[in-house]
């Protein structure tokens, strides 16, 4: 079968590699489908271009991946748009962290024929041969779809357990020259950056966070040591950023990974998403020794009552404890921060401002958003037993409208002294970045004129 992926514009220079399609599509060439990429990130086509791109191309199938958020919540609805507008409209499907939790409303406001819920690499497959055949969907398990005007939600499709089974992304079906110019902190200008999953999967249950999948799957270090090999020989890549949910899942996966790292003298900077009370010296200085120059620490509150409320299972002194370890090991910690869960008032958010002022080393620009429930997370359902949300077309249509402004207030302030106090949080933040970045430039300028540095190359932007 003819099947077209559409990889949605970000209104953005540079996008991130949409690693789910690149998954689907390789399985999909793995079984003999005829599989085209939409690129409409890369070349900004206006949604009325997909309708004639439709009209003018024959397909079997059109698939959407969206995770989540108000932005790509609005860009589905206008694909879909133009997607439903074509003379030859193919059978239509969406997944993704977005529809998952709520497909029932997704299939009502996109008119989509099938939504994914959760992994999709076995889905596609069964669902393609349903379809090819003309088929009942009926018992393709992790789908529900329109039955004429009636929904049906079937049962769970069980998870790949060895995800070593799964091919690597189809690399060749995309523009890798061009998603390989995204940065990342601490990358040389010559850099060559695509994203890579070493695992499937988070063991924590934070409240904030939709989760598809329970537990943690890891690749072999062997599979993730090939991939690394093919995209630095095939594609010039010089700098990996894991896109897994937590690579530090554990310290022995952690320690297991980074040696295997090392044995095969892979010579590549790279960075990752790290859990604070596995940030102990020995590891983070192994962890550098392997090439790591970043670390996304989920820090999200300086206060041990709203980490209790918010699941966390971390403290302060934890957190205190692993982010100077992490600046010891020469390695540069993001610390992502949230405000508005349940306990936070003007104290806990003094008390973030003060912490990311005294520890952030600007490898990154970073600021405070506030908590969002999305649909699916233990958060959400909470807000619409509470009567702060009514349901997911309330949070999509009506409150969440960007992810820096309130959707729910979980505190005793009012919206209007939430946001003036996090117009002042995120004014001190800027200002200490740019000041940073001002002196940097300055101290530039002082060895060119006075030390003729002659390897200035210009007051350039990164």
């Amino acid at each position: 079968m003819r099947v077209l992926f559409i990889i949605k514009d970000t209104a953005q220079y540079t996008n991130w590699f949409p690693q789910g399609m690149a998954y689907l599509a390789a399985v999909l060439l793995n079984n003999g489908h005829d599989v085209e990429i939409y690129s409409q990130d890369v070349h900004h086509y206006p949604d009325e271009h997909l309708t004639k791109y439709l009209d003018k191309n024959h397909f079997d199938v059109v698939g959407v991946g969206v995770i989540g958020g108000y932005y790509q919540y609005r860009k589905l609805l206008k694909i879909s748009e133009a997607i439903n507008n074509s003379k030859q409209r193919p059978f239509y499907i969406i997944g993704g962290h977005c529809p998952s939790p709520e497909p029932e409303y997704f299939l009502k406001k996109t008119k989509a024929d099938a939504v994914f819920i959760g992994e999709g690499e076995n889905t596609i497959i069964e669902l393609l041969e349903v379809v090819s055949n003309r088929g009942s969907l009926d018992n393709i398990k992790g789908i529900a779809f329109m039955d004429g005007d009636n929904i049906k939600i079937n049962e769970d499709r069980p998870l790949i357990e060895n995800i070593d089974t799964i091919p690597f992304p189809a690399y060749n079906l995309f523009p890798i020259y061009y998603y390989r110019l995204i940065r990342m902190p601490n990358a040389k200008k010559t850099d060559f950056i695509l994203p890579m999953l070493s695992g499937r999967g988070c063991t924590f249950k934070c409240t904030f966070c939709y989760r598809m999948d329970e537990g943690f799957r890891k690749r072999s270090n062997e599979g993730v040591i090939e991939e690394i090999t093919y995209l630095k020989k095939d594609y010039g890549i010089t700098y990996v950023c894991f896109s897994d949910e937590l690579l530090m899942s554990s310290k022995e996966r952690t320690i297991s990974l980074c040696e295997a790292f090392l044995k095969a003298n892979l010579n590549i900077s790279w960075n990752c998403n790290g859990r604070i009370n596995y940030a102990k010296s020995d590891i983070l200085k192994l962890m550098k020794r392997a090439g790591c120059v970043f670390i996304n620490y989920g820090i999200e509150a300086m206060d041990d009552h709203v980490l209790k409320n918010m699941d966390k299972g971390l403290t302060i002194k934890q957190t205190i404890e692993g982010v100077e370890n992490t600046l010891s090991a020469g390695i540069s910690p993001g610390l992502n921060m949230l405000f508005g869960n349940v306990g936070d008032n003007k104290e806990t958010l003094n008390k973030a401002v003060e912490f990311l002022l005294k520890y952030d080393d600007c490898a990154e620009c970073r600021t405070i958003k506030p908590v969002t429930p999305y649909p699916g997370a233990p958060l959400y359902y909470s807000a619409v037993e509470k009567g702060l949300l009514k349901d997911c077309e309330d949070f999509y249509e009506y409150k969440h409208t960007n992810s820096d402004l309130l959707t729910v207030n979980y505190t005793e302030m009012s919206d209007n002294e939430f946001h003036s106090c996090m117009f002042d949080a995120n004014t001190k933040l800027l200002t200490n970045y740019f000041n940073k970045q001002m002196l940097s430039s300055i101290e530039s300028a002082k060895k060119l004129y006075l030390d003729n540095d002659t390897s200035f190359r210009g007051f350039r932007q990164r």
